[in-house]
């Protein structure tokens, strides 16, 4: 059997690490080429999330998915791969990582009826270069008991100084907050905004740490009053078979919704785009208008305690339960054009220090 000389092995090793591909997760991707019936995926969402969803399509339309999964380094991957990238089309989280594939000319405009139909206007791209396939609402998890009721009822209370040392957050340059903090820009203006971000960080009980679980699970053991995180955990806590005691951790908040009485609460989404160098556009355009379609998207909603964004789409019944709330009416593509704003105005606050 022929050997590869060694330094090529520790190179491919390396470039699997440099990307954080998930092991196993490459599978069976097509040849750069067109097929009548097959799709590339690139994907930021989960395998157990997509399996469900993949497997309906190809079951309805006979169209194979071909599947890589990542944590990050997508973008990066399909730099590299440029043109002769294999991938037709790329799930991806949060408005800032579908603005980078933009950013980068790394996706393509479509036009689908289905899929502007489907979709409302404000969840997707002006030119079709992306398109939010769920809803995510960055809400506030308040202590049932430490903290009142209507004690907290926006993203300005943050800084208010009632909550001096009663608030918990992950780091504020999170891809998840630098999106808030973009929507307080929008809101506020940019000065009135970093005077925000400094009361929040004044009333921080502790250093941004972990992620949005940890801190329920910090207010859990006291160490907090409120914390700032996606509705979706609250799901995910509460029916956690494996982990139990992150059930107790849901059992002590209530969620809040921000801003009922005025703008709305940020929202933001999960969505997905067609490769520039798709070869089998027409079925990646099959597979998006699938998940933006009335199984799809319960299917997403079941799954993972999304909110569908096509509307008249069964909510999951704990979701449902938390009752409907209004979402910020801005444009997510004005939130991601301000994403840098944000992310230098928490550079100068300093807030993770």
């Amino acid at each position: 059997m022929r050997r590869f000389p060694i330094f090529i092995l520790v190179a491919f090793v390396g470039l699997m690490a440099a990307f954080n591909f998930v092991p196993g997760s490459y599978l069976g991707l097509g040849p750069a080429h067109a097929g009548d019936k097959e799709v590339n995926l690139y994907s930021y969402r989960q395998a157990f999330l997509l399996k469900p969803l993949l497997d309906g399509f190809t079951k309805e339309t006979g169209i194979k998915v071909n599947v890589v999964y990542a944590k990050k380094g997508m973008l990066e991957r399909l730099k590299a791969e440029g043109a002769n990238s294999p991938a037709d089309a790329i799930l991806s989280v949060d408005i800032g990582r579908l603005n980078d594939l933009v950013r980068s000319e790394l996706v393509q405009p479509i036009n689908s009826k289905v899929l502007n139909a489907n979709i409302p206007q404000q969840f997707r791209h002006k030119d079709g270069l992306w398109y939010g396939l769920t809803a995510r609402a960055r809400v506030l998890y308040a202590h049932k008991t430490r903290v009142k009721p209507g004690e907290l009822t926006s993203y300005e209370d943050l800084a208010k100084p009632r909550f001096k040392g009663r608030i918990c957050t992950r780091s504020g340059k999170h891809v998840y907050n630098i999106s808030l903090v973009a929507s307080m820009i929008k809101a506020l203006g940019e000065t009135k905004a970093e005077a925000w971000a400094k009361g929040v960080k004044a009333n921080l009980s502790r250093r941004p740490q972990g992620n949005d679980r940890a801190q329920v699970k910090a207010i859990y053991q006291g160490e907090c009053d409120v914390s700032i995180g996606n509705h979706y955990y609250m799901g995910k806590m509460a029916t956690n078979e494996k982990k139990p005691k992150q059930k107790k951790w849901a059992e002590t908040v209530r969620i809040v919704f921000p801003n009922q009485q005025d703008r709305g609460t940020h929202v933001n989404v999960s969505g997905a785009g067609i490769t520039s160098s798709a070869k089998n556009k027409a079925n990646a355009i099959k597979l998006l208008e699938y998940l933006s379609g009335d199984l799809g998207q319960e299917i997403y909603a079941q799954v993972n305690f999304e909110y569908p964004i096509k509307k008249g789409v069964k909510r999951h019944p704990m979701v449902a339960s938390w009752g409907d709330y209004k979402p910020d009416a801005v444009h997510l593509s004005d939130i991601a054009a301000l994403r840098t704003a944000a992310s230098k105005l928490m550079d100068r606050v300093g807030f993770d220090n």
